[in-house]
């Protein structure tokens, strides 16, 4: 399990069996999903990657996943981990669209990166985003995020590989 990070408005905690609901209307809602993975997925493979976050990732110790809350609600997604696309760790996070706009994302992101370079110790830590997600790629770029290449997906759209380094 995670161990609960605080920023000065979010609460980055482990899921909890009853955060299912939240989690999959946050997964369905297509203005984030499309930002995420291979884009919307069906309502029951949301389930099934929820109910992986107990049985596979907590329970192996694999990565670390959290949940994203505000005042006690859910509100986004959170993790770092290992990934060979990128030959490092990987920071992902999601935010409700009701909590976009607010320097919140910022906010997320920084703490990812903290976590990464502070309690995991990595050198570096990365970001895959989608070429057309100019808020995230701005996001990326303003907290010390560097291009470093570009992945040509299958559909032919180009994913960003972003790299920033400890200091």
């Amino acid at each position: 399990m995670p161990p609960t990070l605080r920023t000065p408005r979010l609460h980055l905690d482990p899921y909890t069996p009853q955060d299912e609901e939240s989690f999959v209307a946050l997964f369905q809602d297509a203005r984030v999903s499309r930002w995420m993975g291979d884009g919307p997925s069906p309502e029951a493979d949301d389930r099934a990657l929820f109910g992986r976050i107990f049985t596979k990732v907590y329970a192996q110790d694999l990565f670390d996943v959290w949940a994203v809350r505000r005042d006690g609600r859910l509100i986004g997604h959170a993790e770092i981990k290992r990934t060979d696309a990128v030959g490092g760790h990987e920071i992902v996070y999601a935010l409700a669209p009701e909590a976009w706009g607010g320097g919140l994302g910022t906010e997320l992101a920084e703490a990812l990166v903290a976590y990464g370079f502070q309690t995991l110790g990595l050198s570096e830590v990365h970001a895959t985003v989608d070429e057309r997600n100019t808020a995230s790629l701005h996001l990326l770029d303003r907290i010390g995020f560097a291009h470093v290449r570009d992945i040509e997906e299958d559909d032919g759209s180009l994913t960003r590989v972003l790299t920033r380094l400890a200091r």
